[in-house]
C-alpha cells in the first residue's frame, strides 16, 4: 500500500489517517444523529426535499465546504466539496427522501446522515492528503431518479469513486439492484349506459383488466431476478356508466438495462392486447428515467468490508436475507466505481419499506448506522485517497464491467 505526500514533504500513513476520520466522526457524531432524527422527523417525498436540503447544506458550509446549492438544475440536490488540486476526488452520495404515508422507512435519514459524517471527516484530512470529497445530495431516489438526471447535467463526471452505505434488516455487502422502468397505460373507450345501451359502449376497464391478466400470465415465463408489478389507477366513475377510461401503473424489473428492454416489449404487448380485445385504445408511457443496475466495484467492496469490520461489522458476501430492489445507485455505478452496500438498523425479521422499519431508522440501531457506516465509508475513500495500486484496480475492473 502506497501513502500520499502532502506538500511539507511528509508522507501521511495510512493507517494514521484512518484512525484520524473515525476520531473526527466520534467528535461530530452528537450532530450527525441530530440530523438524523431531524430529517426523519421531517419526512419528504421525491424533489419536495426543502428541509433536507437546507438543513445538510447548512452545516456542510458551517463547516467551511464549498456549498453548491440546488445543484445541477435539481432544486434539492447539492455538491459540496473540500480539496483541490487533481488529487483523487471520492464522491460520498447522500438521499433524504421519504415514502408516501410511512415516511423514512427506508431510512434515508441514515443515508444522509452517515454521507454527512464521513464527508465532514475527510474534508478535515483532505488538504493534507493532496485530495478531494465531494459530498453529493441526491434527491428523489424513491421515485424520480434525481442521480440519473443529476448524471445528465454533469454530476460526478470527474470523481474517481462513488460510495454510499444503505440501512436494512441485514448486513449485506451488496444490494441486488436490477434494473427497473415505470410505466403508465392510459385507457379510452367509449361511455354508454351500462343498462340501457351496453352495446353503444367500449370498457377501459374491461381493456385494463384484461391487460392486467395477460401480464399476471406472463409473470410465470419470466427470469428469477425479473419482476412486474402493477396498480390500478382508474377504474371508472360508477357501475352504471360503462368505464370510457382506466389506467394501470407498473414497475418492470429486470436483471439488467439490455435485458430489461425485451422484457418490457413483452409487457407492452400483454396490455396492448388487453385493448385489442376490448376494442379499445392505450397510451403507454415509459416514465423518465430508467433505473440502472447496481454494478458493485469489486476492489472497492473489498476495502469497504475490510474496513466495515474494523468497526465491529461483517457483511455476510452470500446473505441469506438477499434483498432485491432497484436504485438511481445503479445508474451512477455506470458512470464511475460505485459500491452500495447494505447495513443492518433492524432483526432479520423487519423489512424496509414498512412502518416498523421506519421505527428502527431514529433508533439506537439507525444511530449507530449512521456513526459506523460513516467511518467505514470515511476509511474506503482513504484507501482511495493514499492507494494508487487500489484506483487502477479499480479502474479496471470498472472498464470491462461497463464493456460487457
Amino acid at each position: 500500500m502506497s501513502a500520499a505526500a502532502p506538500a511539507d514533504g511528509a508522507v501521511l500513513d495510512v493507517a494514521a489517517a484512518k484512525q484520524r476520520v473515525c476520531e473526527e466522526i466520534d467528535r461530530l457524531a452528537p450532530e450527525l444523529l441530530d440530523v438524523s432524527h431531524r430529517i426523519h422527523a421531517r419526512p419528504e417525498l421525491a424533489f419536495e426535499e426543502h428541509h433536507a436540503h437546507d438543513l445538510l447544506t447548512g452545516v456542510l458550509a458551517d463547516h467551511g465546504l464549498a456549498v453548491r446549492r440546488r445543484a445541477y438544475d435539481v432544486d434539492t440536490a447539492f455538491e459540496a466539496r473540500a480539496g483541490d488540486g487533481d488529487g483523487p476526488l471520492v464522491a460520498v452520495v447522500c438521499e433524504y427522501d421519504a415514502l408516501p404515508d410511512i415516511g423514512h422507512a427506508c431510512g434515508h435519514n441514515i443515508i444522509a446522515a452517515s454521507g454527512l459524517g464521513a464527508g465532514l471527516a475527510l474534508a478535515s484530512l483532505a488538504g493534507e492528503a493532496g485530495a478531494r470529497v465531494a459530498v453529493m445530495g441526491t434527491p428523489a431516489e424513491e421515485g424520480g431518479g434525481g442521480k440519473e438526471l443529476m448524471l445528465r447535467r454533469g454530476a460526478f463526471s470527474d470523481a474517481d469513486a462513488a460510495m454510499m452505505v444503505h440501512p436494512a434488516n441485514h448486513e449485506l455487502s451488496v444490494f441486488s439492484a436490477v434494473a427497473v422502468h415505470r410505466l403508465t397505460a392510459s385507457y379510452t373507450g367509449a361511455a354508454a349506459h351500462a343498462a340501457a345501451a351496453p352495446e353503444k359502449g367500449r370498457n377501459a376497464l374491461d381493456a385494463a383488466v384484461l391487460g392486467y391478466n395477460a401480464v399476471a400470465a406472463l409473470r410465470q415465463h419470466i427470469g428469477s431476478d425479473e419482476r412486474i408489478h402493477g396498480v390500478f389507477t382508474d377504474g371508472g366513475a360508477k357501475p352504471n356508466i360503462v368505464p370510457m377510461t382506466a389506467a394501470s401503473e407498473w414497475y418492470v424489473r429486470s436483471t439488467n438495462l439490455a435485458s430489461l428492454e425485451s422484457l418490457k416489449r413483452r409487457v407492452a404487448a400483454c396490455l396492448q392486447a388487453g385493448a385489442d380485445a376490448a376494442a379499445c385504445e392505450v397510451e403507454l408511457q415509459w416514465g423518465d428515467p430508467a433505473y440502472a443496475d447496481m454494478k458493485d466495484n469489486t476492489p472497492l467492496l473489498d476495502r469497504y468490508l475490510a474496513n466495515l469490520s474494523a468497526v465491529g461489522r461483517e457483511a455476510d458476501a452470500e446473505p441469506s436475507g438477499r434483498v432485491v430492489g432497484s436504485t438511481d445507485m445503479g445508474n451512477v455505478s455506470y458512470a464511475v466505481p460505485s459500491i452500495h452496500p447494505l447495513i443492518k438498523v433492524a432483526p432479520d425479521d423487519v423489512a424496509i419499506h414498512t412502518p416498523d422499519f421506519a421505527h428502527y431508522a431514529a433508533g439506537p440501531e439507525g444511530d449507530a448506522a449512521v456513526i459506523d457506516g460513516a467511518k467505514a465509508l470515511a476509511m474506503t475513500a482513504v484507501d482511495c485517497w493514499l492507494d494508487e495500486t487500489l484506483l487502477a484496480a479499480m479502474r479496471a475492473e470498472f472498464e470491462s464491467a461497463t464493456a460487457a
